[in-house]
């Protein structure tokens, strides 16, 4: 769609373009493969209707954006290809899906080139020139020429009763019109046949079928899987069924730009959901921990997804006594509530959110991405002397608070 190379090779290979741009996306955005072969086929492949190709109007001093583009294609692929020579993992997923790609293209040509017949090709050799048929007129379908007088003068448009028999009426009105002297008109057009059916389009069923994948596999991880697994679950079906769809439409029918745009959507969804936190599950819960003592309190607090809080102002800490404990929430808030008189250690990190500490407003809320904050709490004066509690506080997708009780 940039450069025309997929159509091209379509038409070469008897394949449906959009599987060469589907493949060539995913190999420029794991290896850079993608990148470099479209440059380089951009500039040594000549458009279907030039001769020169993209590197010879280079050489001769004519540069477009045409040609630009190409060798900014095949620079950033070289780029993208040598940060993964590291990677073997990718460099050997590449490679597999070049070949199988060339290995499709190859056949998908040949399969529909016969045997050839050594008897059929040496009569076709010695058979005599086959009798062409006669020129066609210019203005209309017809079978011979206009009429030509004997002095050499081109009269009418034609004359002749008999030819094509949808044209059979316009020329007995021609004939007419000459015996009376009226000058035919040379304006008609000529008839079109009726355009070719091309193949039947698929692209709605297509995303039906990916909805109704990507539907099914949702709800059937939804209950027992965490929310990431369940949507990676989802998207993985709904983006099975998109290819699928797309390389059968290389066969049997065709899929349109919505189809690869949909795709594209459904891959960089799976990819979100893949850096989505492990523990959010898919239920939201109001969980309250209250430990009356410090032995109630446990070592560690967990919650999917969802509003935790921890109270501790039950706790009484005497001077010089030390109580940790840490609060793990996947998406949601954690809310922990310490004594008056206590000194708090605090260790928070917080996914993509808001970290809010003792004697913030409400109103004061800074979400951003990755938010850590270490610092100790001392108390407020004239509320005495207790001991210390350090808290580790994790979120994933949310908002971590500490209050202190009111002395």
């Amino acid at each position: 769609m940039l450069g025309g190379v997929c159509a091209g090779l379509g038409r070469q290979c008897d394949m449906d373009p959009v599987i060469f741009r589907i493949v060539l996306a995913v190999l420029s955005a794991t290896g850079g493969l993608g990148l470099i072969f479209y440059g380089f086929a951009w500039l040594f492949m000549p458009y279907d209707d030039e001769e020169e190709n993209e590197v010879r109007k280079l050489l001769t001093g004519r540069v477009d954006g045409q040609a630009l583009a190409a060798v900014l294609f095949a620079l950033v692929g070289c780029g993208v290809f040598l940060t993964m020579l590291g990677n073997s993992t990718v460099l050997t997923f590449s490679v597999i899906v070049t070949l199988l790609l060339a290995g499709a293209g190859y056949w998908s040509r040949q399969r529909g080139t016969p045997d050839p017949d050594p008897l059929a090709a040496q009569a076709v050799a010695d058979a005599p020139p086959e009798a062409q048929a006669p020129p066609v007129a210019a203005s209309y379908p017809s079978w011979w020429r206009d009429p030509i007088v004997k002095d050499g003068t081109h009269v009418g448009s034609t004359g002749y009763l008999w030819g094509p028999w949808e044209t059979r009426e316009r020329d007995i009105s021609a004939a007419v019109n000459i015996a009376r002297g009226i000058p035919s008109r040379h304006d008609i057009r000529a008839a079109r046949g009726p355009k070719p059916r091309g193949p039947r389009w698929i692209g709605g069923w297509v995303f039906l079928l990916a909805l109704l994948a990507g539907g099914l596999g949702t709800t059937a991880t939804w209950e027992d899987r965490t929310l990431a697994a369940s949507m990676q679950t989802g998207l993985a079906c709904a983006l099975v069924a998109f290819g699928l769809g797309i390389a059968v439409s290389s066969f049997l029918g065709r899929t349109g730009a919505g189809s690869i745009f949909l795709a594209l959507v459904t891959a960089g969804l799976l990819a979100g959901a893949a850096a989505l936190p492990s523990n959010i599950t898919t239920d939201w819960a109001r969980t309250k921990w209250t430990p009356g003592k410090a032995a109630d309190v446990a070592a560690r607090y967990e919650l999917g997804t969802g509003v935790g809080t921890l109270d501790l102002t039950r706790v009484d800490l005497a001077k010089g006594q030390t109580l940790s404990t840490s609060v793990e929430v996947g998406a949601g808030k954690v809310k922990v509530v310490v004594p008056p008189d206590v000194t708090v250690r605090l260790d928070v990190q917080v996914g993509f959110g808001d970290i809010q500490l003792p004697g913030e407003g409400k109103e004061d809320v800074d979400v951003a991405p990755d938010k850590s904050d270490r610092l100790t709490l001392s108390p407020p004066k004239g509320s005495g002397s207790g001991g210390t509690i350090t808290l580790a506080l994790e979120v994933g997708l949310g908002q971590a608070e500490v209050a202190r009780a009111a002395a």
